[in-house]
């Protein structure tokens, strides 16, 4: 196995907060101006996000989409199917979510459900969950053969750090709800979610649809490291369709 996520430095952070803050509007400015070109040349843009509970995916998400136009983008919460939609292909609901073209789409969770919660629950056997990894990266690279630029990202924590975080969110009453049984009982299977993460990153980590780990020990860290991916993947996207960026 390549043990990708035992070698994220998770000591990186941000120095000062003010430094956080300046740098948090210039890459927000900067993905506004950038939404605008994929809106006029008709490129659309999927954004992933997966990773451990209370990782940092619904701040990241917070600050990437605080200030683009909200006419061109939408964030899809991804849970467990619904029974209808289980009467389909697992696929089927995403294609549904795929975004027009000019658009930006985050989903918050995915996909990689299938390789994930739904293999350690027992809820895709064997033989489904491990065709999967082929299905998914076929079509990711329909998606890309296409007019789509997709990034994904795992947000990773130590399980000290996420220990830290349930309890401080048991304590919040303003947060209390972001807590539940079943975040408790996914900590317990730690272990299995790290090994389904590994096979994932082995087998969809893609030139055409890459994955990008965020170490999110640190959350301003964390944010500003997905804003600057972000902004990273649409210029080089732009760049290779000889469009110009924005000054």
């Amino acid at each position: 196995m390549n043990n990708r996520l035992d070698n994220v430095d998770l000591t990186k952070k941000e120095v000062s907060k003010k430094e956080y803050e300046t740098k948090l509007l210039l890459y927000q400015s900067r993905l506004l101006r950038l939404q605008h070109i994929l809106h006029q040349e008709k490129i659309a843009a999927v954004i992933v996000m997966e990773g451990w509970d209370a990782s940092g995916k619904g701040g990241a998400i917070k600050r990437v989409t605080e200030h683009l136009d909200p006419r061109g983008f939408k964030v899809w919460s991804i849970s467990a199917p619904l029974p209808h939609e289980s009467r389909y292909h697992y696929l089927q609901r995403f294609w549904r979510k795929i975004p027009s073209y000019g658009e930006l789409t985050i989903f918050d969770r995915s996909w990689y459900g299938r390789v994930l919660v739904e293999r350690i629950e027992g809820f895709a056997g064997k033989e489904e969950w491990f065709r999967a990894y082929k299905e998914i990266n076929n079509f990711e690279k329909l998606l890309t053969d296409d007019r789509y630029l997709i990034m994904k990202f795992w947000f990773h924590i130590s399980k000290d750090e996420q220990f830290l975080r349930f309890k401080a969110r048991e304590a919040n009453p303003l947060k209390s709800w972001k807590l539940t049984d079943e975040d408790w009982r996914n900590r317990e299977k730690w272990d299995l979610y790290l090994e389904a993460a590994e096979d994932m990153f082995e087998k969809t980590d893609t030139s055409y649809a890459p994955w990008h780990i965020i170490p999110s020990n640190d959350k301003r860290y964390a944010r500003l490291e997905t804003l600057n991916i972000i902004i990273q993947q649409i210029e080089s996207y732009l760049t290779a369709k000889q469009i110009a960026l924005p000054e």
